[in-house]
């Protein structure tokens, strides 16, 4: 259930040999998932309250779940068959919680998309602030104050240490 090292591809999904095996591979990406929802859950309630850095923080043990997660996902679609005789209640046990899995990915989707269109409203605003008050003051044929270039602007560039 983990990559193989000599070429980052994970491993062909074995099959399943019996109804332990089975019911081993279903609760462990079960306990995955939830992981994976808590992490997710986790980082939504972070970046909601602005604290980015600690939701960034949570990034690399979100990855370890989530190629957990591919890795368990992958076994369990190619063994469905052999599953859906031994361990039926456990299968649909997986299949509930993912229905909340991607509730919660939708919400934590949005509020990362939220969090990014505000990030990149804030710095265009500080851009266009920056390039107007660094703009000579001119004026046109008509004594008005002229428009800046088509294109002109002043680099801006942000400090990630506070």
């Amino acid at each position: 259930m983990s990559a193989n090292p000599a070429n980052g591809t994970p491993p062909s999904p074995q099959p399943i040999q019996s109804a332990a095996e089975a019911e081993n591979l279903v609760r462990h990406l079960l306990a995955a998932m939830d992981a994976l929802v808590a992490t997710v859950e986790q980082e939504t309630v972070l970046v909601r309250a602005g604290k980015v850095r600690d939701a960034m923080a949570m990034e690399t043990t979100k990855q370890d779940l989530a190629r957990a997660y591919v890795a368990d996902s992958a076994q369990v679609k190619a063994n469905l068959p052999v599953l859906s005789k031994q361990v039926p209640e456990l299968l649909a046990r997986l299949r509930k919680q993912h229905e909340s899995f991607n509730a919660v990915l939708q919400i934590n989707l949005t509020v990362l998309a939220t969090a990014h269109a505000v990030s990149e409203g804030l710095i265009r605003g500080a851009a266009a602030e920056v390039t107007r008050k660094n703009a000579p003051q001119t004026y046109g044929n008509s004594g008005r104050t002229a428009a800046l270039p088509k294109g002109a602007s002043t680099p801006v560039s942000v400090s990630r240490s506070l």
